[in-house]
């Protein structure tokens, strides 16, 4: 039988080792040597080497010769979480200016293939209306945010979601790939997107898109038990709302066809940001070495 030394330190769990291995490469040198990740990371020699591995198989990392750098996995994140907390930043003032007028659950969502993420979510912690959470996802097809992004957003993603088996959440879900084309037409038409129970009993919900004339960068909208009618009635805030994010991040004169793709201003720089290492954690989680 063994025994633990009372206020000995816990072992690192592979959690904590991967994070130590990752932060060696915060600092000028981009390139590292094994010797150099050892140092810095106060890892065994076997430890570093086995996770330096995983990692460039991963593409967390990439390895030159003898030495190892930041891989393109990493860069991704880093400029995918700096471009969603400028959105973030620049959307919550009109966020929270839409949930005082409706008094009413707001969101703020983008696309991930299927699925849409929560960046945003606005309501008292009574309301429970819609069981969401920010970085929580929901199906794309039927919800009012997925919708509004499917119906301006790039075919090679959207394609893929109409092709793909749409599950049914409640009675009322869209499920036919022929009925969805026609209500992302509807969408295209009017501007705002709606879902009448589809994702919960009980619960519709009205969205529209940010966007000039291109693909839409992301979605407001506002839930509640309301009629379709209330919804209607909702439909002009919530379009306007999204309407003044849009011009908030990019301005009135901003030519839309150069803002589909990416948001303006510099480039977001490629450093592990807190949510770049949070959504790394969460991934290496999974993982297959874990």
């Amino acid at each position: 039988m063994t025994t633990e030394l009372v206020g000995a330190p816990a072992a690192p769990s592979l959690l904590e080792k991967a994070a130590r291995v990752l932060a060696a490469f915060d600092g000028p040198e981009p390139r590292l040597s094994l010797t150099e990740v050892i140092r810095r990371s106060g890892l065994p020699r076997s430890s570093a080497h086995r996770i330096l591995d995983q990692l460039v198989r991963l593409r967390w990392l990439d390895r030159e010769g003898r030495d190892y750098r930041m891989g393109m996995r990493m860069l991704e994140l880093g400029a995918l979480a700096a471009h969603h907390n400028r959105l973030r930043r620049a959307a919550l003032p009109r966020l929270h200016a839409l949930h005082e007028s409706t008094g009413s659950l707001v969101h703020l969502y983008v696309l991930d293939g299927a699925e849409i993420v929560c960046l945003e979510r606005i309501g008292g912690s009574a309301d429970t209306s819609v069981p969401s959470r920010v970085g929580g996802r929901m199906p794309a097809h039927s919800t009012a945010a997925g919708k509004a992004l499917l119906a301006h957003g790039d075919p090679a993603v959207v394609e893929p979601v109409l092709a793909g088996r749409l599950r049914a959440h409640t009675p009322r879900t869209i499920v036919a790939p022929a009925q969805l084309r026609s209500r992302l037409a509807e969408v295209r038409d009017r501007g705002v997107a709606f879902d009448l129970e589809e994702t919960f009993r009980g619960v519709s919900c009205v969205a529209a898109p940010l966007r000039g004339s291109g693909r839409a960068i992301a979605a407001v909208s506002v839930s509640g038990r309301g009629a379709h009618r209330e919804l209607e009635r909702l439909a002009p805030a919530v379009r306007a709302c999204a309407g003044a994010v849009w011009r908030d991040l990019f301005g009135p004169g901003r030519p839309a066809r150069r803002a589909s793709a990416a948001p303006s201003g510099p480039a977001p720089r490629p450093d592990m940001s807190e949510q770049a290492m949070d959504t790394m954690m969460g991934w290496l989680r999974t993982s297959e070495w874990m």
